[in-house]
């Protein structure tokens, strides 16, 4: 999706260019989804807390160095404000040589209304206990 689009997009939009990008291994477009400001986090199934685009950005480098991450998230529980969206999700992550999904992971991500348009400033992410969840769950969105 272009960057211009992209800056009058909604969180649904910005989501879903977070997860194309990094299925698509693109470092540059995943950071471009993130807030100029210094004090986003970032926070990766059972690791330390990141603050701020260096610390983000070397992780998601290292991590995408072995490739693009296929990521079906689901079971979205959205709440909205007029400058904030928090979306909750799971997500099933799979290997490219396994129609199952190997392990799940809730996340969270937060996005802001800026002066940029939606833009990521907190993603939170842990593996889950037990097998993940199949019923459906109805979006719901809180105004």
């Amino acid at each position: 999706m272009p960057r211009a689009k992209l800056l009058h997009g909604s969180p649904d939009e910005i989501e879903a260019a977070y997860y194309d990008a990094l299925s698509r291994a693109d470092l540059e477009a995943l950071m471009a989804l993130w807030a100029d400001d210094e004090e986003i986090v970032c926070i990766h199934p059972g690791a330390a807390r990141l603050v701020g685009h260096v610390a983000i950005r070397n992780s998601w480098e290292e991590i995408l160095a072995r490739g693009g991450l296929h990521i079906q998230p689901r079971q979205l529980h959205a709440a909205h404000t007029i400058t904030t969206a928090v979306h909750n999700v799971i997500e099933d992550i799979h290997h490219p040589d396994n129609s199952q999904p190997d392990v799940h992971v809730i996340a969270t991500n937060v996005y802001m209304k800026t002066t940029q348009g939606w833009r990521i400033v907190t993603h939170h992410a842990s593996v889950a206990p037990g097998p993940a969840p199949s019923e459906p769950i109805a979006e719901t969105m809180l105004h």
